[in-house]
This record gives structure tokens, C-alpha cells and sequence, in this order.
């Protein structure tokens, strides 16, 4: 009971810092694609913040471990944030980095019950676009046979992806671009699912309101019928029983 309350806790404290962290990822992450002409130093501390932001999830998985009291049913519920904390150590591609620390934050942003569902379909189609952009444009820029020069080539391309348009004016011609294209795609119909589903749900909730509202009210409407019928009852017999009384009364008289 201890460890629950001491996981809650951490999780609690830790949520924001490690939102946080992964903003500071992104920053990093974008600056050498986007300046390519940045110096060797700017390039390696963004390496470093990389690794450190990446280390830090990888610590607070770690911690959560530790603290859980069910341990073998914590990494087979949890056997994502495990697989994205192990991918950069397998081969040390950023690409790697960034696929790992966007599954981190998005398992990490599904335990907070304060975020709204809209709120993350939102977050997750910029972080999206942001980070699909920047990754088909580091893979794409060097390709002789590429047509992704630029950043704005990008996130052009990665719109229309990710809505699964596909004008074909700009498309991957490396392996690695032509992954990040299917993944695009996937996530593009998995996020418009979510949102139909959630507008449809939506809908219902409100259709049911106002069918548990029509019920109430037929409901009322039958219960009040009911008692007009009763004292309509009530009146005609005390009328019968008043009546033969009168009669008797004009008898004796």
C-alpha cells in the first residue's frame, strides 16, 4: 500500500518536469536539422541534452519499476515504455532517441487523468507533424534523388501524410523516409479515428441526454394522469355515497 501511494506520488511530482524535459528534446532535437551550418559545439550539447532528457525517462521507468509492488505485472503492462527505453541503446541513431522519447511522453501524458482526450489527440498531432518534419527533412536533405530540401518541404509533406491526401509532389526516396511515411500514415488514420469516435460519442451522449430527459418527462406526464384518474375515482364514489344520503333524507322529511 506504501509503494502504491509512493508511485502515485512520484508519478504526481514528476508528470510536468518530464514535459518539461521533452520540450527542451525537441528544441534539440530541431536545431541541427534546422541549421545544419551550426558548429560542432552547438551540435554536441544538443547531443548531450538528447541523451539526457532520453535518461531521464528511462530513470523515472526505472523508479516506477521499484516502487510498483507488482513488478512482472508492471513490465507486461507497461512493455512499451520498456521497448522505447531499451530502442536507443540497441543502436545509437537519433532517430532511435525520438521515436523512444515520443512514446515515453505519450505513455507518460496517458497517466494524467487531468488531460482531456482532445487535449492529447491535439498535442499528438503537432508533436507529429513537429517531429515528422524535422526526421524525413535530417534523412531526406543529403539524398541525391530526394525532393526534401527544405523545411518547409517537410512539414508540407508531412501534412499531407498524415491526411493521407498525398499530392506526390514531395515524397521520401530513402528507406528510413519511406518508414517515417508509413508511420506518418498509420498515426494520421489512428488520430482521425480517435477524433471520429470522439464526435461520435459526443453525439450520443447527447441524444441519450435528451432521450433520458423525454423519458422523465413521459414518466411525469403518466404518473400525474394516474392521479387526476384516482381523485376523478375518489370524487365519483364520495358523489355516489352522498347521493342515496340525500335520497334518504327527503324520505323521512
Amino acid at each position: 500500500m506504501k509503494r502504491a501511494v509512493a508511485q502515485e506520488r512520484w508519478e504526481r511530482h514528476t508528470q510536468r518536469p518530464l514535459f518539461g524535459l521533452a520540450l527542451v528534446f525537441a528544441v534539440a532535437y530541431a536545431v541541427p536539422i534546422v541549421d545544419p551550418d551550426a558548429s560542432a559545439s552547438v551540435v554536441e550539447l544538443c547531443l548531450a541534452v538528447e541523451w539526457v532528457v532520453w535518461g531521464a525517462f528511462a530513470l523515472d521507468y526505472v523508479v516506477r519499476l521499484v516502487l510498483t509492488e507488482r513488478r512482472g505485472e508492471f513490465v507486461r503492462s507497461h512493455w512499451l515504455d520498456l521497448c522505447a527505453v531499451l530502442l536507443p541503446l540497441l543502436q545509437p541513431l537519433r532517430l532511435l532517441r525520438l521515436v523512444s522519447t515520443l512514446l515515453l511522453v505519450g505513455q507518460r501524458a496517458r497517466m494524467a487523468s487531468q488531460i482531456r482526450l482532445t487535449t492529447y489527440v491535439a498535442g499528438a498531432v503537432v508533436g507529429l507533424l513537429m517531429f515528422g518534419s524535422l526526421a524525413v527533412l535530417s534523412v531526406e536533405r543529403d539524398s541525391p534523388d530526394g525532393n526534401i530540401k527544405t523545411l518547409g518541404d517537410a512539414v508540407w509533406w508531412s501534412f499531407t501524410t498524415m491526411t493521407t491526401v498525398g499530392y506526390g509532389d514531395h515524397a521520401p526516396t530513402t528507406g528510413v523516409g519511406r518508414m517515417l511515411a508509413v508511420g506518418l500514415m498509420l498515426s494520421g488514420i489512428a488520430l482521425l479515428g480517435v477524433v471520429t469516435a470522439n464526435i461520435a460519442a459526443w453525439f450520443i451522449a447527447r441524444f441519450e441526454m435528451d432521450d433520458v430527459e423525454e423519458r422523465r418527462q413521459t414518466e411525469a406526464i403518466r404518473l400525474l394522469t394516474e392521479e387526476v384518474h384516482a381523485l376523478r375515482a375518489e370524487v365519483a364514489s364520495l358523489t355516489a355515497a352522498r347521493v342515496p344520503g340525500q335520497a334518504r333524507e327527503e324520505q323521512v322529511r
